[in-house]
Order: C-alpha cells, then sequence, then structure tokens
C-alpha cells in the first residue's frame, strides 16, 4: 500500500473511530501575502478540551472561521462532525452550524433584548417550539448561573455576566462542538477563571471544546491539550501542555 493510500486509510479510521474535527493537510491563503494556514493536519476526538495558542498572525482565527465554514480552505480537506465542508452547498451550511457553539471575546450580544431573548433567539432560529423554548431557556439560564438575570438587558450587565449570556446562547441547541474564540479576553482575572470552570464542566459533560487563547495562567494551569500555533503551521501539541513563548 502506497504512502498516499495509508494516510487516506489514518485519516478514515480517525474519523470514524472518535474523530469530530480532522483537517488534512489544509492551507489557506487569501489574495495577499502568506498562506494563513499553511499544511496543517489536525484532528480533534470527540470530548476533548484543546487550547489553541499562539501569536497574533499565528493563523488562530483563521483556523476558528474554517471550522465555522465562514471560509473555505485553499487546499487540503476540513472535516467537522463527519461532514467534508467544501462539499457543504451554501444552503446547507446553516444546518450544519446548529451543531456548532460559539463563544467570542465581544460577545455579541443583541442590546435591544433582555438576557432570556437573546437566549431564546438561538432556539427560534432553529424553529424549537415554543414551549420548548419556555424550557429550555430558564434551564440553560441557571447551568450558567443567570437564573435571576432572564429578565436584565444585556447592557446593564458585567462584563462576566455578559459572557455567560454569549455562553448560554452557544448552549441552548446541545451543540456537538463548543468553539470560544477569545472567551476571556475582555474579562478580569475572576471572571476569566468562572467562565473558564463553566467551559471545563461543559465539557465533562461530553462535548468537545476549542479555546482560542493568549491567556497564559489559564492555560498553564488547566493542563489541557494545548496545540501552539505560528506562521500558519503547528509547532507543537502536547497533551497537558502549556503556552510556549515564541522566538
Amino acid at each position: 500500500m502506497t504512502n498516499k493510500l495509508l494516510a487516506i486509510k489514518k485519516r478514515e479510521q480517525f474519523i470514524e473511530e472518535k474523530g469530530i474535527i480532522y483537517l488534512d493537510n489544509v492551507s489557506k491563503v487569501y489574495s495577499k501575502g502568506s498562506p494563513a494556514i499553511n499544511g496543517m493536519t489536525l484532528g480533534i476526538g470527540k470530548g476533548e478540551f484543546v487550547f489553541i495558542v499562539g501569536d497574533s498572525g499565528s493563523g488562530k482565527s483563521t483556523l476558528i472561521r474554517l471550522l465555522l465554514r465562514e471560509l473555505v480552505a485553499s487546499s487540503g480537506s476540513v472535516h467537522v462532525m463527519g461532514s467534508d465542508l467544501a462539499k457543504l452547498r451554501h444552503r446547507q451550511v446553516p444546518r450544519f452550524r446548529r451543531n456548532l457553539g460559539v463563544v467570542f471575546q465581544d460577545f455579541r450580544l443583541l442590546n435591544d433584548r433582555n438576557v432570556y431573548e437573546n437566549v431564546a433567539f438561538a432556539q427560534r432560529i432553529i424553529e424549537v417550539p415554543a414551549k420548548d423554548i419556555r424550557r429550555n431557556v430558564p434551564s440553560i439560564l441557571a447551568t450558567v448561573g443567570l437564573a435571576g438575570k432572564y429578565k436584565a438587558k444585556t447592557n446593564q450587565l458585567s462584563g462576566g455576566e455578559q459572557q455567560r449570556v454569549a455562553l448560554a446562547r452557544a448552549l441552548v441547541n446541545k451543540p456537538s462542538i463548543l468553539l470560544a474564540d477569545e472567551p476571556t479576553g475582555n474579562l478580569d482575572p475572576k471572571n476569566s477563571w468562572e467562565i473558564m470552570t463553566l467551559l471545563e464542566e461543559i465539557n465533562q459533560s461530553g462535548t468537545t471544546v476549542v479555546v482560542v487563547t493568549h491567556n497564559r495562567e489559564i492555560v498553564n494551569a488547566m493542563h489541557k491539550r494545548v496545540v501552539t500555533m505560528k506562521k500558519g503551521v503547528i509547532i507543537s501539541d502536547e497533551e497537558g501542555g502549556e503556552y510556549i513563548d515564541e522566538d
């Protein structure tokens, strides 16, 4: 069997047995400049908790956008939850994203609506019945510690509370994967640790969690798998890893 066939068999075996995310020799080149992602191969198993770290310009944001299918790889293949994302038609992308939860640094909340409506919005867009929404939203708000805040407008909340709303919205549809892009970037240390504790609890319930972060203290303290990127390539991938200083 040739090396190419062996690689294909290994990829297929990983996806079939445990892979929920698999990038196979992926590159992404924008119209100008060097590749943002350059020949990346990365597998993440179901139920893993993985930190993606690296300096600005290392390709972390491009990786997240590839996993969300906001971008399509220039070469190679991106498989998420059994789907080859390059083969998804435009009309299939919203359904694919229903099984993804996403949390951003800047929260991206609807400031003209209260906490309940922000979370309920995620259910309404996938046409969850009203009676189920009335059950699901209070339940997830209790999970993130906001049971008493459901009537509050989001601009009345602290940064930590706003991130909890964003987390509740990401989780209410029970996604298989949670992508968190700098979830503690705008938070103080206390709130940062509270959010990370919630992410760990979510992971322990079976959700695959991928966190992009610059927070060295959190990465070093949590002893999770750490994937370090530099200039579009993976320079380190370690279980129980630490934040690597780039020279």
